[in-house]
């Protein structure tokens, strides 16, 4: 037991040094962009699903939050909502570099959800196109937020810690039930059920927490599950944006649709490419 714990918290802490350098540019990134970016997708009109995808794959600081508001203002439409919450990578990406993985792979990896996004959106868009109307809305996003405000440095300390904690407690569950039930097993029980493995993962991206995108994450490179849980998870996962949703959209119905239309997307978007047997 001491073994798998120091084993454990010493693969984290060899971590910290590229969690800290990717959360660092990112902050200094989002401070530096952040609000052209909120302004774009304010202007993107019925190319809100192409704009909206790529903005929301660059990991920063809750945008997925700032665009449940703009949804709410009816700002932007339903179909680019969900393409940001679709492509919203959360704390995927720090951790994807972290652990050196190739970056090749991991461009296969947001190109993929980009493009479920993309398409998504624009189905969305034409199946549920409505006149959109205006309206003020308070943006009380802020108790949700990342608080960036504090400053880069202060922020990027935060993020590593906070994110630090999460990775070293995940992996410690994982490499406790990998040892006593066993890799082959704790695998074989995922990897032979596609759609459970997607149903099951795409519950795991709904909770509205930071969390969830390193379940997933840390999941896939411990090989228990595959490719399309993988994306399932992480397409679902849209981190405090269905927090802020259902804060400051009042209409309960309505965000119920949006959160089904993200798992139903999300699963069935997983076991497409399960299907396909693509591979990254």
């Amino acid at each position: 037991m001491l073994e798998i714990v120091l084993e454990t918290l010493l693969d984290s802490v060899k971590l910290l040094p590229f969690l800290f350098i990717t959360y660092l540019v990112m902050e200094y990134l989002e401070h530096k962009a952040g609000n052209k970016m909120q302004i774009a997708i304010q202007k993107s009109g019925k190319f809100g699903p192409v704009i909206g995808s790529f903005l929301g794959a660059f990991p920063q600081c809750g945008f997925s939050a700032a665009a449940s508001n703009l949804y709410a203002g009816r700002i932007i439409t339903m179909g680019t909502l969900i393409a940001i919450y679709l492509s919203t990578s959360d704390e995927m990406l720090p951790i994807l570099i972290s652990e050196n993985v190739a970056i090749d792979t991991i461009l296969k990896i947001l190109a993929t959800k980009i493009i479920f996004a993309m398409s998504a959106g624009f189905f969305i868009d034409f199946a549920f196109s409505k006149k959109n109307e205006k309206m003020e809305i308070e943006h009380l996003c802020e108790q949700h937020h990342c608080h960036c405000e504090k400053g880069i440095l202060k922020s990027a300390v935060r993020h590593t810690v906070e994110i630090f904690v999460y990775v070293f407690l995940i992996s410690l569950a994982l490499h406790l039930v990998i040892h006593f039930i066993g890799e082959d097993f704790l695998a074989n029980m995922i990897l032979n059920r596609p759609v459970i493995g997607e149903l099951l993962a795409g519950l795991v991206g709904l909770i509205p927490n930071c969390a969830a995108s390193v379940v997933i994450t840390q999941l896939y490179l411990e090989g228990v599950i595959g490719v399309g849980a993988m994306m399932s998870g992480l397409l679902v996962g849209a981190g405090v944006g269905i927090l802020v949703l259902l804060r400051v959209n009042d209409k309960p119905k309505e965000n119920a649709k949006i959160i089904g239309l993200l798992y139903v997307i999300g699963v069935i978007s997983g076991i497409l490419l399960e299907l396909s047997g693509i591979t990254f």
